[in-house]
């Protein structure tokens, strides 16, 4: 159960996760220590499960959706293989005529087609289809 400044204190993370902890304090009326404490606890929780980078989409001046359908029993392969590609931003599994959607994001057409010729080299893909997004007509959330 989540206390009402727990609760708080991850609706501030969730808006903006950059936050810097003597304002997170400041503005839940916390200590520092208070703060910190609380932060260790989220995590040993799995409430906060870890920190990382992640990727500005408005940075990469090419993006693109690749469909990839994947011959049988090949999903953990191609998966593995995914993730070491510079380029890939996500990552989902989908219904019907594909397996998979990959978004790739790139600063060059140059790197987003080198990307897209590695997936389709992957032993377990099948096939792929890619779509280059001309633009981006709006983003909810962000």
């Amino acid at each position: 159960m989540t206390d009402p400044i727990d609760q708080a204190l991850l609706d501030i993370l969730r808006r903006n996760a950059r936050t810097p902890t003597a304002a997170l304090a400041r503005r839940l009326g916390i200590s520092r220590t208070t703060l910190q404490g609380r932060m260790e606890r989220l995590e040993r929780q799995g409430r906060i499960r870890g920190y990382t980078l992640l990727e500005n989409p408005d940075e990469d001046l090419v993006r693109a959706h690749i469909s990839i359908v994947l011959t049988p029993r090949h999903r953990q392969k191609v998966e593995r293989d995914l993730k070491t590609l510079p380029e890939l931003r996500e990552l989902h599994a989908v219904s019907g005529a594909s397996d998979l959607i990959a978004l790739l994001g790139a600063a060059t057409t140059e790197n987003i087609n080198r990307a897209i010729d590695d997936i389709g080299q992957m032993e377990g893909v099948e096939r792929t289809v890619s779509a280059i997004i001309l633009s981006t007509r709006f983003r909810k959330g962000h």
